[in-house]
C-alpha cells in the first residue's frame, strides 16, 4: 500500500467533475466517468492517451506516493496530517490554464504562486519520518542518471527529484502525445476545460490518497480541512 498527499477540489466541485468525465475515473468513488463527447477526438482516443493520469485520479502533487515507514501507522499520519492542515491557511491557486508539460499536457497556473511552493516544500519535510526509504532497486527504476544534480540530491534525501527548488504545480491530463496528437488534443482541452479555470481555484484541503495494492488505481482516502477549526466555524 502506498500513500500521496495531494491537492484536489471537493467532490461536488464543478472542475472536478469536468476532470472526471475526461479523465474516465472518480477520484472520489474510484468508478468509472463516461468521457466526453468533444469534436476532434474520438472516445478510444481520449481513452488511450489518459490512461496514466486516469490511474493517479485528478490531483496535483504536494507529496508523492510513498509506502509508509515501518515504525509509523496510518492512524498516525492521519493524526498528524489533521494538525497540520489546521496550522496552515487556506489559499487561492491563480486561475489555471491548459499548458504543456514536457511530452505531457496538463493544467498549470497563469501566474507563479509562491505561496504554493513554500507550501509543498513544508508537506514533504513535515511528512518526511513517516515515508519508508527507496531502496536502491527504487532508486535505479527512477533512472537517476538522466536527472540533475539538484534533482538528483532531491531523490536520495526526499524520495523525489522534483521537490523544493524543482517543484511546479500542476495537474496531468494527458500521458505521453507527439507533436500532431498534442496539437489536437491542446485545443480540445483549451475549450472543454474552459468554462471551469477562468477563477483563481480554492486551496482549502490537503488530500490524502492511498493505492490499496501495487498497480492499483489512486483514490482519495480523506480531505483534511486547513486553518483552525474556529475560523472554519465562522466561514
Amino acid at each position: 500500500m502506498r500513500y500521496a498527499i495531494f491537492f484536489t477540489p471537493p467532490a461536488g466541485d464543478p472542475l472536478t467533475l469536468a476532470a472526471a468525465s475526461w479523465l474516465g475515473r472518480s477520484v472520489y468513488s474510484g468508478e468509472a466517468v463516461d468521457h466526453p463527447s468533444v469534436r476532434g477526438l474520438g472516445l478510444h482516443e481520449i481513452a488511450f492517451h489518459t490512461a496514466l493520469p486516469r490511474r493517479y485520479g485528478f490531483h496535483a502533487v504536494l507529496m508523492a506516493p510513498f509506502q509508509l515507514h515501518p515504525d509509523v501507522t496510518e492512524a498516525a499520519l492521519l493524526r498528524e496530517l489533521m494538525r497540520f492542515a489546521g496550522t496552515i491557511e487556506p489559499l487561492a491557486i491563480p486561475p489555471l490554464h491548459v499548458g504543456r508539460l514536457g511530452d505531457h499536457l496538463g493544467l498549470v497556473p497563469e501566474t507563479p504562486c509562491r505561496m504554493i511552493d513554500l507550501l509543498a516544500a513544508t508537506v514533504v519535510q513535515q511528512f518526511d519520518s513517516f515515508r519508508a526509504p527507496l531502496t536502491e532497486a527504487e532508486i535505479e527504476r527512477r533512472d537517476p542518471y538522466a536527472l540533475t544534480a539538484p534533482q538528483f540530491a532531491n531523490l536520495y534525501r526526499w524520495g523525489n527529484p522534483y521537490v523544493m527548488d524543482e517543484y511546479r504545480f500542476h495537474i496531468d491530463l494527458t500521458g505521453p502525445l507527439d507533436g500532431d496528437t498534442m496539437r489536437r488534443f491542446a485545443s480540445v482541452l483549451e475549450g472543454y476545460f474552459a468554462p471551469v479555470i477562468g477563477d483563481p481555484v480554492p486551496f482549502s484541503n490537503l488530500a490524502l490518497f492511498v493505492e490499496r495494492e501495487q498497480g492499483a488505481p489512486f483514490q482519495v482516502h480523506s480531505l483534511h480541512p486547513m486553518g483552525r477549526v474556529s475560523a472554519r466555524r465562522i466561514a
